[in-house]
């Protein structure tokens, strides 16, 4: 029977000076999950898949993921004025004028 690699995350977060809480909490999962995972008893699997990903692909693992300074500028832009804005949600600038007097006229009363 081929034993299983026991993981390097403990040498690794030893290494970053990092405790198993403080490396929980920096990656989102529970500390008994970072347990599990240097134990070698859950996480392994999914390891394995991801560097098999990466070498079936060619890639690093930052390259499965989009990050968001990976999507383009125009995309994140903010609209530059409002009627840019009424035309982004399809709504009619004239009737946005008429609610906005009319919402003056019930406060100054």
């Amino acid at each position: 029977m081929k034993a299983k690699p026991k993981p390097r995350i403990a040498f690794l977060r030893e290494k970053a000076g990092l405790t198993q809480l403080e490396l929980s909490r920096l990656v989102g999962v529970t500390e008994s999950t970072i347990q599990n995972w240097e134990s070698g008893r859950t996480g392994t699997d999914h390891i394995q898949r991801i560097i098999k990903f990466c070498k079936a692909l060619n890639c690093k693992v930052e390259d499965l993921i989009e990050c968001e300074s990976d999507i383009p500028q125009e995309a994140s832009a903010k609209p530059a004025s409002l009627q840019e804005i009424h035309n982004l949600l399809g709504t009619d600038e004239d009737k946005t004028e008429e609610v906005e007097a009319a919402e003056e006229v019930i406060v100054n009363e």
